[in-house]
């Protein structure tokens, strides 16, 4: 038996107990005469004593040769610790050991295994197992558990079913690119890996399961980010004989039920806004409503002047910055500097002070007076000791840009409190989005969104205008799940093919399996997909994904601790049939 009892359960009811331990040695304090060792493992810390008197010769030898990361056996007598520690919950004891058993040494890790360590994150990630053996690492992963097993406990209770998916699948073109299988059985073709599991959880709607969900690795091959990785884990579901008001009110009660049992917060009725409304008033259509600053419009009471760099913009846009009045002059001018940086792209900005006393002093005094300044306050909603700030210029650009510069400042003001949680459904999304690269619509979501019904035959007309039955859950400004009601006759699936582009000889030999399935009796159906990793990320208090993955990539895409992705010998590739001409 390696333990009796972990290393973070021990009290002072277990005094006189004879107990055994295993773990990692933390750290030694040798005092010459006694030593006192921190023995850990996943559940805590528990201090061991050896000292001249009482312990062993050979034993008390043995614990001086002790190194840091050492893996240890030990056995002995809980007592009662004279210099007690209440940082820990094993604080109060300590063991007097009476046998010492080296498992395995160590050499000295490349950084200190400490809460606060002195790794810097590639090499930390180069060493990730030494890295999940800190109690940041250690906690967010048993975090990330705790929050699968409340997914799959909520979801098994109301009728779902875990099934899983094919990862060998095939390559189709749309959406992101793949991650693609050469087959050694079947000379020239490839698997590809799944961006998502959508046309088999359809499949499976047709195939009568009702409920489906799964916690699915997906794979997408693009640019990264730091709340993006090449693979990444969905909980995947879908719902036969439903309508758009049936998913959301399932998966609210889902993000209720989270937010209650892992964080401990009841939250009452998510509000719905419209994606034309998030894109108007916040610049974006996943907005942080943690805070206020919505969007102002100012061109009727700003565009009445000499001022041209108003006058010539399709839109000027200001917010009221509360009690932004008390930025100084040279932090106002480190704001225009941010904005100004390639990310964001405006040419500049311009300000107007909420003064206490009612009266206003802004940037283009020279232009506006206090009239036309207190319309400013008035359309922004602005109060005494605010700030507006304006950017003007095209329309969607100028959006974008306000959109950055109020999550700045909001980051400024503190106004993002990770430990408050403002969730939202984002609705009635465009069905298709102009790409001009292509110069033709591609699917704002996926080609399986069913256009709402009442706007099929502007299709024809203004297919801009056709809103999707597609809905986003977002939560601190960071959309968590997304999903749609689906087509589910083959007609409107082959007039949807048809809009974006696709062949009938394309769309059925990309999709004929699809709409095959769509002649057999296919029911109404609908799903949403959550991101687990950024779910638990921001549940967690952060916005990086990282940190809660136990095996991530870096920015490049690259494992550096088994250095993946890396060739292949020319055996393999022969036997694929592939040649590689770098």
């Amino acid at each position: 038996m390696y333990r009796s009892h972990n290393n973070g359960e021990l009290r002072l009811e277990h005094i006189n107990q004879e107990v055994t331990l295993s773990g990692w040695v933390q750290k030694t304090r040798d005092k010459g005469f006694m030593v006192w060792v921190d023995i850990r493992d996943r559940y805590g810390i528990t201090q061991l004593i050896f000292d001249e008197e009482r312990t062993e010769k050979a034993v008390f030898e043995k614990a001086k040769s002790l190194g840091r990361e050492f893996v240890i056996q030990v056995t002995g007598k809980v007592i009662e610790r004279q210099s007690k520690n209440k940082n820990i919950p094993t604080g109060e004891i300590e063991i007097l050991v009476s046998k010492l058993d080296i498992l395995n040494k160590s050499e000295v890790p490349p950084f200190t295994i400490e809460d606060e360590t002195d790794g810097g994150e590639e090499l930390r990630m180069k060493y990730r197992y030494l890295d999940i053996r800190r109690n940041p690492v250690r906690e967010n992963l048993i975090f990330r558990h705790k929050v699968s097993m409340e997914v799959r406990n909520y979801l098994s209770k109301e009728g779902f079913i875990d099934v899983e998916t094919p990862y060998l699948i095939k390559s189709t073109p749309e959406g992101a690119r793949d991650f693609v299988v050469p087959s050694r059985m079947n000379q020239g073709q490839f698997y590809a890996l799944p961006q998502s599991p959508q046309t088999f959880k359809q499949l499976l709607m047709v195939g009568g399961m009702d409920k489906y969900f799964q916690i699915v690795k997906c794979f997408r091959d693009e640019d990264l980010r730091a709340d993006r990785q090449p693979e990444f884990t969905q909980i995947d579901c879908e719902m036969a004989f439903v309508e758009q008001e049936d998913i959301l009110n399932t998966f609210e009660g889902l993000t209720k039920h989270l937010l209650k049992e892992i964080k401990g917060i009841d939250v009452e009725k998510f509000p719905r806004m419209t994606y034309d409304y998030a894109i108007k008033t916040y610049g974006n259509d996943k907005p942080d409503i943690r805070f206020d600053m919505k969007f102002g419009e100012l061109n009727e009471v700003a565009q009445h002047k000499d001022f041209n760099v108003f006058n010539s913009a399709e839109l000027v846009l200001g917010i009221a910055v509360p009690n932004g009045n008390k930025f100084t002059r040279k932090e106002i001018d480190k704001l225009i500097d941010w904005i100004r940086r390639p990310q964001v792209g405006a040419k500049g900005m311009v300000y107007a002070r909420c003064n206490e006393d009612g009266s206003y002093k802004s940037s283009v005094d020279k232009f506006y007076d206090q009239d036309d300044l207190a319309k400013w306050a008035e359309v922004t909603n602005a109060k005494k000791g605010d700030l507006v700030v304006v950017l003007s210029g095209d329309a969607n650009k100028t959006r974008i840009q306000m959109s950055a510069l109020r999550m700045e400042l909001a980051e400024i003001l503190g106004l993002r409190n990770p430990e408050k949680f403002a969730p939202l459904w984002v609705v009635d999304f465009p069905l298709l989005e102009w790409d001009e690269d292509t110069e033709r619509f591609h699917a704002m979501h996926h080609p399986f969104t069913s256009p709402k019904p009442e706007d099929i035959e502007l299709l024809k007309t203004e297919p801009a205008k056709v809103r999707a039955n597609a809905y986003d859950m977002v939560l601190n400004g960071n959309e968590i799940g997304g999903g749609s009601i689906r087509i589910h006759d083959k007609a409107t699936q082959e007039m949807m093919f048809d809009y974006l582009g696709f062949t009938k000889e394309e769309a059925q030999e990309q999709f004929g399996f699809l709409m095959n399935a769509f002649t057999y009796g296919a029911p109404p159906h609908g799903g949403l997909a959550f991101g687990l990793d950024r779910l638990v990320a921001i549940l967690g208090g952060q916005e990086t994904i990282r940190d809660f993955i136990a095996f991530p990539k870096n920015n490049s895409g690259r494992d550096v601790m088994i250095d993946a992705p890396s060739k292949i010998d020319n055996t393999q590739l022969k036997e694929l049939s592939l040649k590689l001409d770098l």
